[in-house]
């Protein structure tokens, strides 16, 4: 130990180590500087040391270098802490009064205040390793008067416990954490002999990031004090949350030093962001020194979620519970120890008395001035005028975070520290000579402790203590527990920690975290607060990330035509299929409307309605034809061809109505053959009567025989003939690409035309062409015969029956060409009857004309006058 003190030295100017002489047998030992005499300590047969952040936030002095600076003072003393300090004094004594644990060894221990500052950490660390000598006396440094600690409980802050464990671990000298949870106290290789009884925050974090996703914030504000703790914790926030898709509206680190430049601007940050949900990774003191100023400022809206620093913090709701109410935290589990509370309760005067923590302690409680206090000031009044103490206090008059065992969360924590110490010295102090875990078997001993043979029990130890079974992992890190707390206002006004849920780091992903949310109050309204940087996109919406922004700022973009989301947040919107079409809201896809040109809506009841009409009209031409079949009228003209164009045009008025009605791919390939063929007919019909008329009058010249080439077998001949061109044309259509019932979707997104699509353009153009060609010839026949005697001469009828003819399917090309759906079948429907009309019209009706109501002009002597 001598020579780790000397190695110690040059860590700590306050210890010195006097070398005396070489014939000197033993180092003498003598304490230099100002004497560190408050502390709580009790000997034993092994000493266990614990530093507790009694006192923080120590105050901005300025020195002149003129005279010796005055001792530190510090803005806070922190009750709970002296709970801490109180409860590893009452496991010590628990286990003493053990008989299955430990028996025939006494533990002591040496208890110091760390200050929670990093060189007050190191130098009483230091202390508590080496022992303290008396002040001014040489003695040898085994002999001092408080004895060596092999082992460190402590300390609570994660930075100071690396600061220590830099100093100390190169002597493998074991510290056990009850509060410090930086995940990079885990790392093994920078520090082999940490342990602690506090889950590390990887654990806290993946509980936060589940908090956070679980009510939906992905804009938060993620603050926390300068130190290794938050650095990493944020660290490991920011990582995690990538995973739930969740954005920092900001990341601030303050000074532990918090001026008001510092606060300000953090409270002006805090302030200008649209962020309502904040976390923050600080301890106590510097959340003090943030609230207050938020208050100043009048920043009240705003959610806290706290980590496990301050998560059940009293001394924060006593002065800022308007500011806190609804806060939310994961906390460490928390436990009953026995007898515990009224242990805390036998403090009085006279106990006080006898301790400096405790008598500042008492003296802030009951604001009285204990006799030969040392204390001027507590949180910065002077205490000169306070009445002394009488006697007469009693803690159970009053509350105070010091004796409220409701929470021991991180007491139970430390309980748990010096259970695990003490298992790991019974462990070696059970052990077997021969049979030891160390070299040739041997054993270590309890009266010379060797501290990295006790972490090597340390690391093996698992017990159970208040019925709770305390494992620890390969990085001497427990199994995380938290539970949920919600900072509720009482009745009275006081701070009422609900427990609202609790993760288990060893359950399943998916179900380690449980929130009762009914029972958590908010801290503004009955509904949790909205933290977002932009709303959600609702279904029938994308998102679409801002430029220059996080992945949570976005703008929601309508889903294109045709496309559909159907899910909150959608990163893309969804084709609909060839069937289905968006319904209004877009986010779901519907049947399309089926479209064709039916029997049963009115523009289709015109159309066969009119077809029935021609067709009857024509029935009723073909039946005044046979009643005056023999007057010269009808027999002048062509009897037998007018007869056959009469029914060929009712075929074609019936044929349009194979156009209306749903199609299918048989009427398909029945429709357009049966329209060509049925035109073909009618046209070959008048193109015979046309070449008869020009032929006969020809044939009246002296010497013709053109006649007998124009007899009625020929003429039946030669529409057979026109007509096979046609059909030959149809056939070769239908053989190759015939026509077939089609569902259309190019034109009218949100309809399923159904129609029947052509199959060979050239065959469909080739029907309507020829047709054309015959309808020329027609023309051309009825033009030359213009001139011939009009009793006899149909040509004039023929020639203008042919220019409507025209006049329809040139006018039909291009409408029938830019139309579609049911419009695009009634233009051809009414081009069809259109061009039957004509020629019923124009070639037949002046013959009913003259046969009805004129017929005295249906005489031969009148006709043949000319």
């Amino acid at each position: 130990m001598a020579r780790l003190y000397a190695t110690l030295l040059t860590f700590c100017p306050l210890l010195s180590i006097g070398v005396q002489s070489q014939s000197k047998s033993k180092d003498m030992c003598i304490y230099q500087g100002d004497e560190d005499i408050h502390s709580f300590y009790q000997g034993g047969d092994v000493i266990l040391g614990g530093l507790f952040p009694l006192h923080s936030s120590p105050k901005a002095s300025v020195s002149a270098f003129k005279t010796k600076p005055k001792p530190t003072e510090y803005k806070f003393f922190t009750s709970r802490a002296l709970r801490w300090m109180q409860t590893m004094i009452f496991a010590v004594k628990e286990i003493n009064q053990r008989q299955d644990l430990l028996p025939n060894v006494s533990l002591g221990y040496h208890i110091r205040d760390s200050c929670d500052d990093i060189p007050v950490s190191v130098k009483r660390s230091l202390l508590l390793v080496n022992g303290q000598p008396e002040k001014g006396k040489g003695q040898s440094c085994e002999d001092t008067e408080k004895q060596p600690s092999p082992v460190i409980v402590g300390d609570a802050a994660s930075g100071i416990s690396m600061a220590v464990l830099r100093t100390l671990g190169s002597f493998k000298i074991p510290v056990v954490s009850y509060f410090a949870s930086c995940s990079c106290l885990s790392n093994k290789r920078e520090f082999p002999t940490f342990m602690r009884t506090m889950p590390s925050d990887v654990f806290q974090i993946k509980a936060l990031v589940k908090l956070v996703y679980y009510f939906q914030w992905t804009w938060v504000g993620v603050i926390g004090v300068e130190s290794d703790y938050a650095r990493f914790a944020i660290q490991l926030f920011l990582k995690e949350s990538e995973r739930f898709k969740i954005c920092p509206a900001y990341v601030h680190f303050y000074p532990v030093a918090l001026v008001q430049d510092a606060v300000e601007e953090l409270v002006n940050i805090l302030k200008a962001s649209s962020a309502t949900v904040i976390l923050n990774f600080s301890g106590e003191s510097e959340m003090h020194g943030i609230l207050k100023e938020c208050r100043r400022q009048n920043v009240t809206h705003l959610q806290w979620i706290a980590s496990e620093a301050w998560a059940t913090s009293q001394a924060l709701w006593d002065s800022f519970g308007d500011l806190l109410k609804g806060t939310l935290g994961f906390a460490i589990r928390r436990a009953d120890i026995p007898h515990f509370g009224s242990y805390l309760r036998t403090v009085s005067v006279s106990v006080a008395q006898t301790s400096h923590f405790l008598s500042e302690f008492w003296e802030e409680t009951f604001r009285c001035r204990m006799n030969g206090s040392l204390n001027t000031h507590v949180h910065g009044e002077t205490i000169q005028n306070w009445p002394p103490c009488n006697g007469s206090e009693s803690l159970d008059d009053v509350y105070t975070p010091y004796s409220d065992v409701s929470q021991l969360r991180v007491s139970y924590n430390v309980y748990k520290a010096v259970y695990l110490i003490a298992h790991a010295l019974h462990d070696m102090n059970m052990c077997v000579p021969g049979k030891g875990p160390f070299q040739n078997g041997t054993c270590g001993s309890l009266y010379h402790i060797l501290p990295w043979q006790l972490l090597y029990y340390m690391k093996r130890t698992n017990f159970t203590t208040l019925g709770e079974e305390v494992r620890f992992d390969g990085n001497g890190d427990p199994i995380a527990s938290y539970d949920l707390m919600n900072w509720h206002r009482a009745p009275d006004g006081s701070l009422q920690l609900v427990r609202v849920g609790f993760y288990d780091a060893s359950l399943d992903e998916d179900k380690d975290l449980v929130i009762d949310e009914p029972i958590i109050m908010w801290h503004r309204g009955e509904k949790a607060p909205e933290s977002l940087c932009s709303k959600s996109c609702l279904p029938g919406f994308r998102k679409a990330r801002q430029k220059g922004k996080p992945l949570c700022c976005f703008d929601c973009i309508p889903c294109a035509e045709g496309e559909i989301s159907n899910q909150t947040d959608s990163i893309k919107c969804l084709t609909c299929s060839k069937e289905t079409w968006p319904n209004q809201a877009q986010d779901q896809c519907i049947p399309k409307t089926v479209e064709f040109l039916s029997f049963l809506e009115p523009l289709g009841m015109v159309l066969w309605v009119v077809s029935a009409f021609g067709a009857c009209a024509t029935l009723a031409v073909l039946g005044v034809f046979i009643m005056y079949r023999k007057t010269p009228v009808i027999r002048g003209n062509n009897m037998e061809l007018s007869f056959l164009l009469l029914l060929f045009l009712c075929a074609c008025f019936l044929i349009s109505l194979t156009f209306i009605g749903k199609p299918t791919d048989w009427l398909c390939r029945i429709r357009y053959p049966a329209f060509g063929i049925s035109f073909a007919l009618c046209i070959s019909c008048i193109l015979a009567k046309t070449v008869v008329v020009l032929m006969a009058f020809r044939a009246t010249l002296p010497g013709s025989n053109v006649m007998k080439w124009f007899g009625p077998a020929k003429q039946r001949s030669s529409v057979i003939l026109c007509t096979c061109v046609q059909a030959l044309i149809c056939i070769i259509w239908l053989t190759t690409k015939p026509p077939f019932a089609s569902l259309n979707t190019k034109f009218m997104s949100a309809t399923l035309i159904v129609e029947c699509a052509v199959g060979s353009e050239v065959g469909f153009w080739c029907v309507l062409g020829y047709i054309g060609v015959l309808a020329c010839l027609c023309f051309l026949m009825a033009f030359l015969a213009r001139k011939l005697p009009d009793n006899f001469n149909e040509a004039k009828f023929i020639t203008f029956s042919m220019i409507i003819f025209f006049a329809v399917w040139i006018t039909f090309i291009p409408v029938y060409v830019s139309t579609r759906g049911k419009y695009m079948v009634a233009v051809h429907v009414f081009a069809i009857l259109a061009s039957a009309f004509a020629l019923l019209l124009c070639i037949f009706a002046p013959k009913c004309y003259i046969v009805l109501l004129q017929p005295e002009k249906n005489d031969r002597r009148i006709m043949m006058k000319k």
